[in-house]
């Protein structure tokens, strides 16, 4: 047999690890992953509500984008070695729930849970993007352009929701944020644990 005993080598889309800043590159790619994690749940709370709706093509546009960031971020975990929340079981439920409740209240409620949640993620990417920008811009350029990339389009997601009367709600204001309060607790304990 051609190799036999020969120590196996696979191939690795591991990124080097000189050079980095170790806690502060896991902190980030941990929380993105649960985040865009939690995005998924949402969507899919949404559309199990809202999906044969008039919105249903325009939620499932939305998920279909937050599919492509989790699968981003689950190459970046192995490419950089980190390893995921240990809370991911609590956001599946929770994401879910988030977006199948909003969803209930009709669609300018499901929008305006994208609007809320959106605006959050949209200022955590900035913060991440100034934090890795004062780190070393060239050291982190890859991860820098995922995560402008992907701040864009969670951008786009919020104004999608105001275009679609999320701000029509009924209780917005409170609703709105309720939401962010609840996701700014999530970046806080899915950075950590």
């Amino acid at each position: 047999v051609p190799g036999a005993g020969a120590a196996l080598r696979p191939c690795s889309s591991r990124v080097a690890q000189d050079g980095i800043n170790k806690p502060v590159i896991d902190r980030i790619i941990r929380v993105d992953h649960a985040g865009e994690y939690g995005a998924n749940r949402i969507y899919a709370g949404q559309m199990a509500v809202l999906g044969r709706s008039s919105v249903g093509p325009i939620i499932q546009q939305m998920w279909n984008q937050e599919k492509n960031h989790l699968k981003r971020f689950n190459e970046l975990m192995v490419a950089y070695r980190v390893r995921p929340t240990v809370l991911l079981p609590f956001w599946n439920v929770a994401g879910f729930v988030l977006g199948a409740g909003s969803a209930l209240l009709g669609k300018k409620g499901a929008m305006a849970c994208t609007v809320a949640v959106e605006e959050n993620i949209s200022e955590h990417y900035n913060n991440q993007i100034r934090t890795l920008i004062e780190e070393d811009p060239e050291k982190y350029k890859e991860l820098l352009q995922v995560i402008k990339q992907f701040r864009d389009e969670e951008q786009e997601h919020h104004d999608i929701g105001l275009e679609h009367d999320a701000e029509a709600t009924p209780a917005y204001s409170v609703l709105k944020t309720a939401i962010q309060l609840g996701c700014k607790a999530a970046i806080f304990l899915s950075e950590r644990i």
